[in-house]
């Protein structure tokens, strides 16, 4: 489905994607992992249209992407779970189901039952439907992201850090929730600095370093692979986990 082909990608003079080349192939969970600073948030931002790359090119089924805008490419497919969630605070939760789904708002009826859908798989979000977005706990703040980014209908759902700033148990409730999509069918690609959470979710895994894939494999595979639990499966992460 997603085809990455020698990706560079540069901030200024900084060279922050040195030929990343990755896939996705439909029905697949893919994990990149990668330490801060890897280029993981770069490679989002051009998978997205927000940064373009200097050479490469990115392909959703065979027809080319790298040039389009962010929102054409929503067109195209692809939904983004920002880092950091970065929900619309002042709007209420119900308000920022209606802006994921806005590329379909000529189809009220569908875009209705789409919202009750989410309502049906997130209770609290139906809840406080009628609540400010911001005043929402973290964990909650990110079920609405997930939920915002699915009203678009896509093909490809990229989550970029979706544990980041929460606590452990919450951590699991997110990975939970990403395990039920995997099992839907869903295609993801999901951007994690938490290793182990997302290795065991996915099917397969890259590991960025300083903008460059090192390695890649199943999932399993690369939770077992010892560089792997040297750099990234330290004793904190473990302790998440095995609680």
């Amino acid at each position: 489905m997603l085809t990455i082909k020698s990706v560079h990608t540069y901030y200024g003079n900084i060279h922050a994607l040195k030929g990343v080349s990755l896939h996705v192939r439909p029905g697949e969970v893919v994990t990149l992992v990668g330490a801060n600073g890897a280029g993981k948030s770069t490679l989002v931002n051009t998978i997205c249209g927000m940064a373009k790359p200097a050479r490469g090119q990115i392909e959703l089924d065979g027809e080319r992407i790298d040039g389009l805008a962010p929102e054409n490419i929503v067109r195209k497919g692809i939904a983004l779970v920002p880092e950091g969630r970065q929900i619309f605070s002042t709007m209420s939760v119900e308000a920022n189901l209606l802006m994921g789904g806005f590329i379909h708002r000529k189809d009220s009826e569908q875009l209705r039952e789409d919202m009750k859908r989410f309502y049906n798989r997130f209770p609290i979000l139906m809840q406080r439907s009628r609540q400010l977005a911001g005043t929402l706990s973290g964990g909650e703040q990110q079920m609405l992201a997930i939920s915002r980014a699915l009203m678009s209908r896509p093909r490809l759902l990229v989550l970029d850090e979706p544990s980041m700033g929460l606590a452990p148990l919450v951590i699991k409730e997110i990975f939970a929730i990403i395990r039920e999509l995997k099992e839907e069918g869903r295609t993801i690609l999901l951007i994690e600095q938490n290793a182990r959470g997302a290795l065991r979710i996915a099917d397969r895994g890259y590991v960025l370093e300083t903008g460059k894939v090192v390695l890649q494999g199943e999932g399993r595979e690369l939770l077992e692979h010892r560089e792997v639990k040297r750099a990234y499966l330290g004793k904190g992460a473990k302790q998440i986990w095995e609680a």
